[in-house]
């Protein structure tokens, strides 16, 4: 090795490239509200922990997250290039070739399709559903104001595939369960949004902080949080939630007012804490909380 090529700095392979671009770990915003529908359809069928099932879950959301945040860095690879704050991802950069980035993608989603088949036909059957909107919501910050929305319905399947996976039925409850997970992600992608204001205006990328500015932005996140709260507390009352799953709640509504506390139209300094961490915070909680409730309630390890 001559001492040039050894000064040059060394790129990732592309596993962990590709790893990097989906940031896998966010796959913990989502996970949680799957397994809650999940164990809760558990609960509810013969109240035991079906592990094989849980596994198959946790194999079809990371599939399709993986799927749909590799789609989003393709199709937004452009975007990202004119943007500071996204500029160093691994497409803009070269770390990571569009194709191999396809191809990481078409592995996902044929993970997805194979877990969804094993689990029962009606989950095949409803998966094209659940990948629509992953791949439109990356164009819908070309052709509307609203992107978060697409978003929030995309997220929103996570919940009611996890319920489907297990009955094999459709349920309103799951339903119930899934909007709320789509307007808390649509909500805190208001806030996360608001970094990008003026590079989004440049580039002419749309988005509710583009268009109606930060403040209205700000509060159309403590609108979607405060429905999020309330589907919430109606989804308890549908399946007849225990007081742990009650707790959860009070700590998900405290989770909420520390991070709209923190995060102002004047002051986004601590956006990131507000974003990553508290969020992050509310789904593993709810998700322990809604666990140990049902535990003692009775579902069987």
């Amino acid at each position: 090795m001559t001492s040039a090529s050894a000064a040059l700095p060394q790129q990732p392979g592309r596993t962990k490239a590709f790893l990097r671009l989906v940031m896998i770990e966010h796959s913990v915003f989502a996970l949680p509200f799957a397994y809650i529908a999940a164990l809760t359809a558990m609960y509810e069928w013969d109240g035991n922990i079906h592990w094989g099932r849980l596994l198959l879950v946790t194999v079809a959301m990371v599939g399709l997250r993986t799927f749909a945040m590799a789609a989003n860095r393709i199709i937004d690879r452009e975007i990202d290039a004119r943007n500071p704050r996204t500029a160093h991802r691994e497409l803009v950069t070269g770390a990571m070739s569009v194709r191999h980035a396809w191809t990481g993608a078409l592995v996902a989603l044929v993970v997805f399709l194979g877990a969804a088949a094993a689990l029962n036909p009606l989950c095949l059957a409803l998966a094209p559903v659940a990948v629509i909107p992953m791949v439109v919501y990356p164009y819908g910050k070309r052709f509307t104001n609203f992107p978060q929305a697409i978003l929030g319905l995309a997220q929103a399947m996570g919940p009611i595939g996890g319920w489907l996976a297990i009955s094999g039925s459709w349920s309103w409850d799951a339903v119930i369960l899934g909007l709320a997970v789509g307007v808390w992600i649509g909500g805190f992608d208001l806030i996360y949004a608001c970094q990008d204001v003026e590079t989004d205006r440049e580039v002419g990328v749309r988005s509710v902080p583009a268009r109606f500015g930060i403040p209205a932005a700000i509060w159309g996140a403590r609108a979607c949080h405060t429905v999020t709260t309330a589907l919430f507390v109606w989804f308890a009352l549908a399946t007849d939630a225990g007081p742990f799953f009650w707790l959860g709640l009070v700590i998900v509504a405290g989770a909420f007012v520390y991070e709209h506390t923190i995060v102002r139209p004047t002051d986004l300094s601590r956006l990131n804490r507000a974003f990553f961490s508290t969020n992050g915070f509310i789904g593993i909680s709810l998700f322990v909380c809604a666990l140990i409730d049902l535990l003692v309630r009775g579902l069987t390890l």
